[in-house]
């Protein structure tokens, strides 16, 4: 176990701060505050945030473009003009059953999505995980409470994804050129490998296919080997670590969301890190997200 050096960004304190991605050509990293219906854009240059409001709850962001990114919504998939902040429908998902909105969700190297549903009070087995490869929102696996921990290999031949109330993670077979399943998912982690307790929530997978996992409940970061076996824990002044991402020119520091979701007014007393969004300097061996391909243009717009 490492006690991590981090920083703690000046931007919005988010109740449940979610889906990091950072963009390197700009230096700018980007989040959600998924219950509080906000999207934050920080520089890094000028340590500066800039918070944009959403009509729907958002959890997911992908680039496309130099002028456009993929959201993923409480009730479908968006195109967003990043100038104007439009935001244009792609695909319905789940629109039609109010109890759940998105949750976890990451781009395979193929440029498919992988995106998770779940009830908006974690209702049990209420949600489901897809694939959208811009045209096709298929359902690829359901009766899943809360999907998280969705990353891939460097390679996109595995694919790996945890159900937060069974704290249990899984990985699968994925066909690399389009990132469809080609076979049944098996155990990969349980809670008995979380060094510091909590749940598994967000991941994401370095260079060296090494996935590194924010515990929810847990205060930290921890890196299991492709095996399974544990690299390094670095803990974070937040108990409720969401998902972490890689930044810098070199991708060799993390940023790691937090939430006080579910908190009293004691218990964030208590926890005075929590809903912050904070940096690991730990040398990491980070590689940037794969962009999403676009495989048709939109036809709806609000």
């Amino acid at each position: 176990m490492a006690r991590a050096i981090t920083q703690k960004l000046t931007a919005e304190c988010c109740e449940l701060g979610e889906g990091p991605y950072y963009d390197r050509a700009t230096d700018t990293a980007w989040w959600f505050d998924i219950v509080g219906r906000k999207l934050v854009e920080y520089h890094f240059a000028e340590n500066r945030s800039r918070v944009h409001d959403l009509p729907r709850m958002g959890s997911v962001i992908a680039p496309v473009d130099g002028t456009r990114q993929l959201l993923a919504m409480e009730d479908g998939l968006y195109l967003r003009t990043m100038a104007s902040g439009r935001l244009d429908l792609l695909a319905a998902m789940e629109a039609d059953n109010a109890i759940t909105r998105s949750n976890d969700g990451r781009v395979h190297p193929s440029g498919r999505l992988w995106i998770g549903t779940m009830g908006k009070r974690a209702e049990h087995q209420a949600g489901s995980i897809y694939w959208f490869d811009g045209r096709e929102l298929r359902r690829l696996f359901s009766d899943i409470s809360i999907p998280n921990s969705i990353c891939f290999s460097p390679d996109g031949r595995t694919g790996y994804f945890a159900d937060t109330a069974l704290n249990t993670v899984w990985r699968v077979a994925l066909d690399p050129v389009t990132g469809l399943p080609t076979g049944e998912p098996e155990l990969h982690l349980s809670e008995k490998d979380l060094p510091l307790g909590g749940s598994f929530d967000g991941s994401v997978i370095d260079a060296d296919g090494v996935l590194w996992n924010a515990a929810w409940g847990g205060g930290s970061v921890s890196g299991f080997a492709p095996d399974g076996s544990l690299v390094q824990t670095f803990e974070v002044p937040a108990a409720q670590t969401s998902c972490p991402c890689f930044m810098g020119p070199d991708l060799d520091r993390m940023l790691v969301t937090s939430a006080w979701q579910g908190y009293s007014g004691a218990s964030r007393a208590a926890d005075p890190g929590a809903g912050y969004t904070f940096v690991i300097d730990g040398d990491f061996k980070g590689r940037p997200d794969a962009a999403f391909q676009l495989r048709h243009e939109i036809q709806h717009s609000e």
